[in-house]
């Protein structure tokens, strides 16, 4: 593929010899001729004078004749966002495998009930529960179990070793990665007056909207009662708790490790870093977003960014552990004025006892 056939694709200007061809992609500072490569962070624009790579893409804002560059320089595609230009350059010279091969293994279990539509791909020891629907196109890979009336859109992916329990839905577009367990009993246990918990029936369900990713080994449990549900367009890091009836709003994105308790409501477009924490019954807005190992006890109800233990606004929070980080010299400036006061009292009564 050439450089001109690339820009075409990425709508990039082209500066320099557009005929070279390129046959691959790589880092900047591991890049060698004929590759491909790009610059989204500017501490990285240093390897423009060493590296090796025929091409380069680059933002339009960044003045080119001000880069340091090597005595014959790459050829420079400049476009609008670098990083997702390159993303979608990734996706052209490495196109996704195919998770499964056309067709239905002979070793799944599919009971009568079970309706499927056109190019449904089903693998080895997949057992579909009875009045399950798949939506065209989809994919249910090795050792995946869905329950009874499942219903899944069209052109979703889930991976090996994925167990979808009764009832639950999710959408077109969706990708599920290994080990995730969607529909789980909501942990819900009522105390009794001998000390022991007796089981709160879980009887709800787990919906997932449309053109969501969970990553592998999440829990998705289900609603005691109604739904709990997965926004339009959300995206799910691995290691994720989602307790039951939880709403996670649309386009929020949440990393790993982060556990979110019963009846809390997530709000659209937020931003949840890893391993926060959020208690049950509680509210977040939307354009929230929470920094790593952030406790939230409370509902936020306006969007910012929220940092801490409880968490606060992201400013007040910096401050406060600034102080933190000083305690030590507060502590020994506390002591000094105490013996100052101490010395200062003492020879006021000195004073007074030479008086009298």
């Amino acid at each position: 593929m050439t450089i001109h056939e690339i820009a075409e694709k990425i709508d990039a200007n082209i500066i320099g010899d557009g005929g070279i061809s390129i046959h691959g992609i790589a880092k900047i500072e591991e890049a060698d001729a004929g590759e491909i490569t790009f610059i989204a962070n500017q501490k990285y624009e240093k390897y423009l004078d060493s590296t090796r790579a025929s091409a380069v893409i680059i933002s339009k804002k960044i003045d080119v004749e001000k880069l340091p560059r090597r005595e014959t320089p790459p050829v420079v595609l400049q476009v609008d966002d670098p990083y997702v230009a390159f993303l979608f350059v990734l996706r052209m010279f490495n196109p996704p495998p195919e998770v499964l091969p056309p067709g239905i293994h002979p070793t799944a279990v599919i009971p009568e009930s079970v309706r499927l539509a056109d190019d449904v791909r089903i693998g080895a020891h997949v057992v579909l529960g009875e009045n399950c629907s798949i939506g065209a196109r989809s994919v249910v890979a090795h050792s995946t179990i869905l329950g009874d009336n499942v219903r899944i859109g069209e052109d979703t992916t889930l991976y090996p070793n994925i167990t979808v329990r009764e009832g639950c839905r999710i959408g077109a577009r969706v990708i599920i990665h290994s080990g995730t367990v969607v529909g789980s009993d909501g942990f819900g246990f009522a105390p009794q007056k001998d000390g022991t918990y007796s089981k709160i029936p879980q009887t709800g369900i787990v919906v997932i909207d449309d053109d969501v990713e969970i990553g592998s080994n999440c829990s998705i449990d289900r609603a005691t009662m109604g739904e709990t549900r997965i926004g339009k367009g959300v995206k799910l890091d691995n290691l994720i708790q989602v307790a039951h009836n939880v709403t996670i709003g649309d386009n929020t994105v949440i990393a790993a490790q982060t556990g979110i308790s019963g009846s809390t409501k997530v709000g659209k477009q937020c931003i949840l870093a890893g391993q926060v924490g959020i208690v049950g019954h509680v509210e977040i807005a939307d354009n929230v977003t929470i920094a790593a190992q952030s406790g939230i006890p409370k509902s936020i109800k306006k969007s910012g960014t929220y940092f801490g233990y409880p968490a606060k606004e992201f400013s007040r929070s910096l401050r406060i552990e600034a102080v933190i980080r000083n305690l030590p010299e507060l502590m020994n400036d506390v002591q000094n004025l105490k013996k100052e006061l101490e010395r200062i009292k003492n020879k006021s009564e000195d004073t007074n006892s030479s008086q009298e």
